[in-house]
């Protein structure tokens, strides 16, 4: 298994008797799972299943699902509104009465506004109990299309991921190796500028003393210990299955602590430069792992 994004579309398509509908599903990211779902009216209990839905096969994104449907016109219910009528022959009347308009025709007045109206209602409870169920099937087909589409998008972020996993470590092997040289580097810059201060006053053994305390406060050998820890436990995220996205991040401040915490105990400019370069990789991790599930 492989990780999954946050970013991706499903869509189906359905039909019972009379009825026809369209599904679809889109999803971006998001800290957590957010479900907005929109559906036609007398239908409300598609909501639940498209929540249900979503959350049994996603942990995080803004998921939007929206299920259009229409019945064939010819399946609808045609119902006469009197009262809607009763109000154009009132208004008309007394135009009729003084002469000013003729006398309203039976097709002409049906043709009225609101006077014919049409019903998608489905009466039958069986009826409309299978055709939500129908819906619901076809919400779970889109859902499975932008599960997909999340995991294609997975597939595509764990090779840039693993890229940079690869970079993180082999800066973290050339900041050990140049980190070797450091307790000698500083002997000499202490002992060159005690020379200046001190003149032959100063000892060997003063400059080995204060050399070796600020070599102990540069000491980075703990900072890369944990980088090689942090790069194994990335490694292994990457290859889990499952939303692990608020586990990287959380890895992702991590490496950055401690390559703070290398360039700032850095006493060569080859060191600082290499934990700058670190530092700038483990950004571009941190933006990728954004879109990570």
């Amino acid at each position: 298994m492989t990780i999954s994004g946050m970013t991706g579309f499903g869509r189906a398509e359905g039909a019972l008797g009379a009825w026809s509908w369209a599904v679809e599903a889109r999803s971006v990211n998001g800290r957590n799972l957010e479900v907005r779902f929109r559906g036609p009216p007398g239908f409300e209990g598609l909501e639940r299943a498209a929540r249900e839905g979503a959350q049994s096969r996603f942990v995080r994104g803004q998921v939007t699902l929206g299920v259009q449907a229409k019945r064939a016109e010819a399946a609808g219910a045609v119902r006469l509104n009197l009262e809607q009528l009763e109000r154009y022959l009132a208004a008309g009347a007394p135009y009729v009465a003084s002469g000013q308009a003729a006398p309203a025709s039976l097709d002409g007045l049906l043709a009225l506004r609101g006077v014919i109206e049409t019903t998608d209602a489905v009466d039958d409870p069986d009826a409309q109990a299978a055709l939500e169920a129908a819906m619901a099937a076809s919400i779970g087909l889109a859902l499975d299309g932008l599960a997909a589409g999340r995991a294609e998008e997975g597939r595509s972020l764990a090779a840039v991921l693993d890229g940079l996993v690869a970079r993180v470590g082999e800066l973290t092997g050339k900041a050990s190796a140049l980190a070797e040289g450091q307790p000698l580097l500083i002997k000499a810059r202490f002992e060159k500028r005690l020379t200046e201060l001190a003149g032959e006053a100063a000892s060997e053994e003063r400059i080995l003393q204060e050399a070796a305390a600020m070599a102990v406060k540069a000491d980075v050998q703990e900072e890369l210990d944990r980088l090689r820890g942090h790069v194994d436990a990335a490694r292994g995220l990457l290859g889990s299955d499952g939303g692990v996205g608020r586990k990287l991040d959380f890895l992702t401040q991590e490496f950055m602590r401690e390559a703070n915490t290398l360039c700032s105990k850095s006493a060569s400019g080859a060191l600082t430069a290499v934990g700058l370069d670190l530092k700038a990789t483990i950004e571009q991790f941190r933006e990728q792992v954004q879109n990570v599930e």
